[in-house]
């Protein structure tokens, strides 16, 4: 019995290129470009008439799974050069007032908890932070990107050994990739 091929397409949508070099799949939009390095044997990619087509020579539950990965990725990047993902966090101080600060690409947070040592983080090339007031806000095209620093200014002020019911001070994510938290 011949095995199916696993075979899923992908609208472009209005504004939006798709180029493909070797195997790397490149989107500009209106918000900027994105490159995805698609480096997969088992995983074919084309680009035709305003669709990206992802196929897979082999019917099984790791070729189906890979083809789905890609295809969850793609949306994401798709959505991100035409709109943007935004991350908001708020700060929490309780104890001590805070004073957190960008300087280029480092991150910074001085009198956490009263301590003497800033606490600081690298940011990730292709995301930008703003600091308004109480509220920290990370913008990207890249949803991982997004969501990765502001993952990491979360764990900056990760509390060890207090209770976390006393010691709330922190840095906490109020709004993940246009989604509100409860």
């Amino acid at each position: 019995m011949p095995k199916k091929v696993i075979h899923e397409e992908i609208e472009l949508g209005d504004g939006v290129q798709a180029t493909l070099q070797d195997k790397t799949l490149t989107l500009k939009g209106t918000k900027g470009e994105i490159s995805e390095v698609i480096n997969d044997p088992m995983l074919l990619i084309k680009v035709d008439q305003g669709k990206i087509i992802l196929t897979a020579k082999a019917d099984s539950r790791n070729e189906k799974r890979m083809v789905k990965t890609y295809k969850a990725k793609l949306k994401n990047n798709l959505i991100g050069v035409n709109e943007g993902y935004t991350y908001k966090l708020k700060i929490c101080s309780g104890h001590f007032p805070m004073n957190v600060g960008v300087n280029g690409t480092e991150f910074t947070i001085k009198n956490f908890l009263g301590e003497k040592v800033p606490r600081t983080i690298t940011l990730k090339e292709g995301a930008s932070v703003k600091i308004e007031g109480e509220q920290i806000i990370v913008e990207s095209i890249d949803k991982e990107k997004a969501g990765q620093v502001a993952a990491d200014i979360e764990q900056l002020t990760r509390v060890t050994n207090r209770d976390n019911r006393i010691f709330q001070d922190g840095i906490y994510i109020t709004e993940k990739a246009n989604k509100e938290l409860k």
